[in-house]
């Protein structure tokens, strides 16, 4: 039993760590965003038995943690209880606190052991159920982009490197500088134990194409969950990390408007029950396997009802724009940055599809889940992906995909294929609960309206 497994690994836990006082149980909402609580040592045993008591609504808060008014749950239902259950694998230590502690992931399920609805994690599982029906297991990684930023007493600027020996910043994007990973040596370091520590399997560290601005890469794992799993917990050792070097880190789709937007870029490949990876090998009339073109072409024939989930925000959409490897078409092909779904370099066995469309902004779990269903939806109906952008091929800019935030939940609203994916009423409520958090987005008046309007009207 799970719950067996999981006494079994708290209880070698402390014994590993028997100072520990407090645990941080940890469950992602509808954002993505991870929310929680801390438990003394008299409550450890609650989430590692029979489960802890917690407000199903924590799942459907907004970006300032707040209910929605639009929805049954939350201040209009009372606000009841579900169980939350710690997730096998996840408990580990929290590095950067004094006092000593760990956390884990929570779980949700009903009262009667069910699944509970809205948890982003069993949304996850219910979008990829159709691929494991055909014997497929999908493998993914994660990429995700961020920047290092402070505060100059006005406003939030990037973290810019300085030109050695002066306090003078230096000038240009300086992709992939290793001066600039030297820069940051000790926030890198602190990152990269704390990783160690979480069995967070981070890689690669880029210094990205704007100042101040990094990637890191996750390794692939055969369990989409877990690769979403770690995605969430490596934004929070990447916050972790830059607070303890008295820096911020944001993952802001767009934060700055003169310098590149920061994505989440997804790796897939799909293996069979035999291992074999479908996505590997030729067609008869072309470059690549047909289960590939197949699966790019429902990825595409998606995207446009999935760009509500892949930009999530109102800053989401500021990311959209020319020459910036922000693609606003389904385009696809080998070894390109302009294409939304790109065939990396690779061994035919690890041929797989990269979709490079979604914010850093975007919750994983739901992102994944609407990769998954593109996927299969494509291999199932055998979509056509259209003409194939060739390597160095110049693309001319083109925007087909609702590149606006009302635009993009009218599309999701209209669309047909994705709900059968995440279950209809998840996407209803998905809808709901964006809607009303751009309604109170846009009720506010920033700054720039008096900027602009308040003299000149």
């Amino acid at each position: 039993m799970a719950s067996q497994t999981v006494q079994r690994e708290l209880s070698r836990y402390l014994e590993q760590h028997p100072e520990t006082r407090f645990l941080e149980p940890l469950m992602p909402d509808i954002n993505g965003i991870l929310r929680g609580k801390r438990l003394g040592v008299d409550d450890f045993d609650k989430a590692f038995g029979n489960g802890l008591n917690f407000c199903g609504a924590a799942t459907l808060m907004d970006s300032k943690g707040n209910t929605f008014d639009s929805i049954p749950y939350g201040n209009n239902d009372g606000d009841p209880d579900v169980l939350a259950l710690a997730v096998p694998g996840s408990l580990a230590p929290v590095p950067w606190l004094k006092t000593p502690t760990g956390q884990f992931l929570l779980e949700m399920v009903e009262l009667d052991g069910s699944p509970y609805p809205w948890d982003p994690r069993n949304v996850l599982r219910q979008a990829m159920q159709p691929l494991y029906d055909l014997g497929l297991q999908p493998v993914l990684a994660t990429e995700l982009e961020f920047y290092l930023v402070v505060h100059d007493g006005e406003k939030f600027i990037p973290r810019v490197p300085r030109i050695p020996g002066s306090d003078l910043p230096q000038g240009g994007a300086q992709f992939a500088m290793m001066e600039d990973l030297y820069d940051v040596d000790e926030f890198i370091n602190d990152l990269l134990n704390i990783c160690g520590e979480q069995n967070i399997p981070a890689s690669t560290a880029l210094s990205e194409y704007a100042p101040g601005q990094f990637e890191v890469n996750l390794h692939h794992v055969d369990d989409p969950v877990l690769a979403c799993d770690h995605a969430v917990l490596l934004k929070r050792a990447v916050k972790a990390a830059a607070r303890k070097n008295d820096l911020a880190a944001t993952f802001m789709a767009k934060p700055f408007a003169d310098t590149s937007g920061s994505g989440l870029h997804i790796h897939v490949s799909m293996p069979d029950d035999d291992g074999n990876n479908i996505f590997a090998g030729t067609s008869s009339d072309g470059e690549f396997s047909n289960k590939l073109r197949h699966a790019i072409g429902g990825l595409g024939e998606l995207m446009a009802q999935c760009m509500a989930i892949f930009a999530p925000n109102a800053n989401s959409y500021r990311r959209f724009a020319p020459n910036a490897y922000v693609p606003s078409t389904p385009s696809w092909g080998p070894n390109h940055r302009d294409v939304a779904l790109r065939i990396p370099l690779s061994s035919a066995a690890n041929t797989r599809v990269e979709v490079r469309v979604a914010g850093a902004d975007s919750n994983p779990y739901l992102v994944v889940a609407s990769i998954l269903a593109g996927i299969h939806h494509g291999i199932t109906h055998q979509s056509d992906p259209g003409k194939m952008v060739q390597q160095g091929e110049l693309i001319e800019p083109v925007v087909t995909l609702p590149v606006r935030w009302p635009t993009a939940l009218d599309t999701f609203d209209a669309g047909t294929i994705l709900p059968g994916y995440l279950g209809e009423e998840y996407h209803k409520l998905f809808s709901r609960c964006r809607r009303e958090e751009e309604g109170n987005f846009n009720a506010e008046i920033p700054a720039k309206d008096y900027e602009w309007y308040l003299r000149a009207v």
